[in-house]
């Protein structure tokens, strides 16, 4: 039974909050067995940056369906916040960051295999439907009646956000900064912002609740997702072939209809 962990990127867990909170969410299914023979059941927890929240539940599922017997686990977040929850000695099997940079806070501490490079994101303009405050591109973001939201510049999606700006030569002032792209996207999707810089793959995963606006600095501004086996991994051998459905076709495939780019 997939389970998730949805916490609030801007309070990390210790490792013994975080493994306590794993352990306490939700029930298992009941795996088939006797009682002398009981069924083999293997726990895959995997750190996903906050963008791949849609496309890893529906890998997750497929991977559940492929391997009788195993439960994945997420924790969606901050790429920047899950890093330092894995440097810390939080419990988990793989790392999916939405940035290079993120990813090389665990490989540093030799906390991860060599990753893997498996989607590519960019940016887009998102704004409520109607675009009521009639935003046309980055520049209309220095409006100063323009209220926007950007992610925070130590997450990827603000690292990004800020070379996007830098390319045009522009300078926003924002009245919020997130601590992950789907906060961000939240301050549109309630209508508490005019506009916010968030990944294409999320404005289409919002179903209508915001729209798109492309700007040609995003080609600028191109956020590489990296993936890796963690080098203590409770459940090894499962993490890797998660890893590999995950950078086969089959993910590829789902990671595309999302909106993600090829590596």
């Amino acid at each position: 039974m997939l389970r998730l962990l949805f916490r609030r990127a801007a309070a990390p867990l210790t490792a013994v909050a975080l493994a306590a909170a794993l352990t306490a969410c939700g029930q298992s299914t009941p795996t088939t067995g006797t009682a002398a023979t009981p069924a083999k059941s293997t726990t895959v927890t995997v750190f996903a940056a906050a963008s791949l929240t849609g496309t890893f539940i529906e890998l997750g599922k497929s991977f559940e369906a492929d391997n009788p017997g195993t439960t994945v686990r997420f924790n969606f977040g901050s790429s920047a916040t899950l890093a330092q929850q894995i440097v810390q000695g939080a419990p988990a099997d793989v790392f999916a960051a939405a940035s290079p940079a993120t990813m090389k806070t665990v490989t540093d501490a030799s906390l991860a295999s060599t990753p893997v490079t498996f989607a590519r994101n960019r940016l887009e303009i998102a704004v409520p439907p109607g675009n009521p405050a009639k935003v046309e591109g980055l520049k209309s973001l220095t409006d100063t009646k323009v209220k926007v939201a950007l992610c925070a510049e130590q997450v990827p999606c603000g690292a990004a956000a800020v070379k996007a700006l830098d390319a045009a030569g522009l300078t926003v002032k924002p009245v919020t900064l997130e601590q992950d792209v789907k906060a961000t996207l939240t301050k549109v999707e309630l209508g508490e912002v005019d506009a916010a810089l968030v990944y294409r793959t999320d404005v289409l995963a919002s179903a209508g609740k915001v729209q798109g606006i492309p700007f040609p600095e995003a080609g600028k501004a191109v956020n590489d997702y990296p993936i890796a086996v963690l080098s203590k991994a409770p459940s090894g051998d499962a993490a890797q072939r998660f890893v590999e459905l995950v950078v086969s076709q089959r993910g590829k495939d789902v990671l595309t209809k999302a909106g993600f780019e090829a590596p």
